[in-house]
């Protein structure tokens, strides 16, 4: 292993690609200790340290998945959420609309016009939830308020109070464009995938923090005279549990089925071209993290919205974790949405023409309609076992805060989406790695050039 990451650095090209990342992710963590002008750094160290409720504890919560940093009021506190937001909107309406399906299949030039579109998109999007931070930013804390212009009593003029709105909403978007701009080129010019890698980083940030509090309770439980044991057991079963949800994730996104492909033999003259046997891989959780993310944002969305309308009970009924109503509705939508995911990106008819028009064909399946159908009944199968392990991972931090009594904060940064897109990234980066280490005739990290955990079922 050792020598394997010695031989990272002996690629040129591999070399240039890790110190180019790593640079782009610096000046990442640089931009999320921005502070916005005319925030009031005192309430804010305040803030970190309680929790706001309501509309604060949703947008903390989009915040920390999407690489941003909402309490701390910096540039970067909207993230990259509204960069994704909109390709997710672009990737529904490629399928959807025929202007943009057609343009899509152009080439490199009509994917450059989708990809200015959705820049477009995000400016927009992002504009919009500036609006609802600076809403957020108007509840006190503790009896203050974040900014100076929105205290009451400092005396402010309209002009003052105008100009703060629009630097306001001008910074946010900027420092979303500023993320959007680093995340492409860590993915043109670095390893891996940029918009990824910062939602990661801002991830993997918060768990030397959360562990820190895990520990800090066996502390506190010791100095006012509390069960000491019981704590320790608490933060024992509590890894033990992580390492097992990260154990499940990666046998999960790893894992596939192999349906057997035979082609056709032709023979010319005295010789037989053809009739090799190759196989179809089909993953089991073939939507990845998407469908929690969807599912989270039609929670998050109205939950906000009502909170600023003022409707904080009702929006208490689709946050509160540890509801019936909650659990059903989440786990309902997360089904949902992976075999609506599934559907857009997984095209059995034409998967079954392409296979009859290269004279390619499934043992005992006639080609044409009959693989087809074949094709989608299994793939209906599959999704089923991947929308059960999304639900049972995207319920996980609920899950240990009911039978623990752990912080939901720490939960939620230990397991359920963060975890998904924490080891996704990770396994792509690590395969990226491996094929550039194999390509030069290096030894890669796992035995034989294979990431374990790769199989089939």
């Amino acid at each position: 292993m050792l020598e394997s990451f010695k031989n990272i650095f002996r690629i040129p090209e591999l070399r240039r690609k890790i110190l180019v990342t790593f640079a782009l992710l610096i000046a990442y963590r640089i931009g999320r200790w921005v502070t916005l002008p005319g925030v009031n750094s005192t309430v804010i160290d305040e803030l970190i340290g309680t929790s706001s409720g309501g509309i604060g504890d949703v947008l903390e919560l989009a915040s920390a998945l999407t690489g941003g940093s909402l309490r701390q009021c910096t540039l970067f506190a909207l993230g990259i959420m509204p960069y994704i937001s909109a390709s997710i909107i672009f990737s529904l309406l490629v399928k959807v609309v025929p202007a943009l399906e057609a343009l899509s299949k152009e080439g490199e030039g009509g994917k450059r016009k989708i990809t200015q579109y959705t820049r477009y998109a995000t400016v927009g999007l992002c504009l919009v939830q500036s609006l609802f931070i600076l809403f957020w930013m108007r509840q006190p804390v503790n009896g203050k308020y974040l900014a100076y212009v929105l205290d009451p009593s400092v005396e402010v003029s309209w002009f003052a109070s105008s100009f703060f709105w629009f630097q306001t909403v001008l910074a946010l978007t900027t420092g979303t464009i500023i993320l959007m701009w680093i995340g492409e080129q860590i993915t043109e010019f670095g390893i891996g995938n940029g918009i990824s890698l910062i939602i990661m980083a801002g991830i993997v940030e918060d768990f030397p923090s959360a562990l820190g509090q895990l520990t800090k309770n066996i502390t506190l439980a010791h100095q006012i005279g509390e069960n000491v044991p019981l704590q320790a057991m608490k933060l024992l079963a509590f890894l033990l549990l992580f390492c097992a949800i990260v154990v499940c994730v990666v046998i999960m996104q790893q894992g596939q089925r192999r349906i057997p492909i035979q082609q056709q033999k032709h023979t010319r003259g005295r010789k037989v071209y053809g009739g090799q046997r190759h196989y179809l891989p089909l993953r089991i959780n073939s939507a990845g993290v998407m469908p929690v993310i969807f599912a989270e944002s039609l929670i998050i969305i109205p939950t906000a919205v009502l909170s600023v309308a003022g409707l904080s009970w009702l929006s208490d009924v689709l946050t509160r974790g540890d509801g019936f109503f909650f659990i059903v509705m989440y786990l309902g939508l997360v089904g949902f949405f992976t075999y609506f995911w599934t559907s857009l990106t997984f095209n059995p008819v034409e998967m079954a023409n392409n296979m009859k028009e290269y004279g390619s064909f499934i043992p005992g399946i006639r080609p044409g309609r009959r693989t087809a159908d074949y094709l989608e009944q299994l793939m209906n199968r599959i999704t089923l076992a991947g929308s059960l392990f999304l639900g049972f991972v995207a319920l996980f931090p609920i899950l240990v805060t009911s039978f623990l009594g752990i912080t939901g904060a720490i939960t939620y940064l230990l397991g359920g989406t963060g975890i998904l897109i924490v080891v996704g990234v990770a396994l792509d980066i690590v395969q990226k790695v491996e094929s550039h280490l194999l390509m030069r005739h290096y030894e890669g990290f796992m035995k034989g050039g294979k990431v374990r955990g790769r199989r089939g079922f």
